[in-house]
């Protein structure tokens, strides 16, 4: 690579520590070793694209894995593209406890923290 040309940063997304925490928790509810968990985005949702979450054991060939301890996080790399930055935190709240997503992509989220725009 000569001086001019510069490498494009590496993109990634982040869980916080309360969240390989409770992730690490609900998948050894699961007791199935091997599941990992799978962060998507697909259109649709009241902004446009809508988060989800789910367990997976598979590793498609357009996969980037993120070790949390013992937890890993899956994403795809279109997801990848639109989640870039994001961390997943978890909060306990009063009136419970969810996932949130900090997506510093999104220009704005509905009410319900499960749907963005760009």
């Amino acid at each position: 690579m000569s001086e001019t040309e510069t490498m494009a940063p590496e993109r990634s997304i982040r869980l916080s520590e309360r969240a390989a925490k409770r992730v690490a928790w609900l998948l050894a509810q699961e007791n199935r070793p091997g599941l990992m968990l799978r962060v998507t985005v697909s259109g649709g949702g009241c902004s446009g694209f809508q988060y989800g979450f789910d367990f997976d054991d598979t590793l498609n060939p357009d996969d980037r894995t993120f070790e949390y301890g013992e937890v890993t996080a899956v994403v795809d790399e279109t997801s990848l593209d639109l989640l870039n930055g994001a961390e997943i935190d978890y909060v306990e709240e009063l009136v419970g406890s969810a996932f949130k997503i900090n997506n510093p992509n999104a220009a704005s989220s509905c009410g319900c923290g499960s749907s963005f725009s760009i």
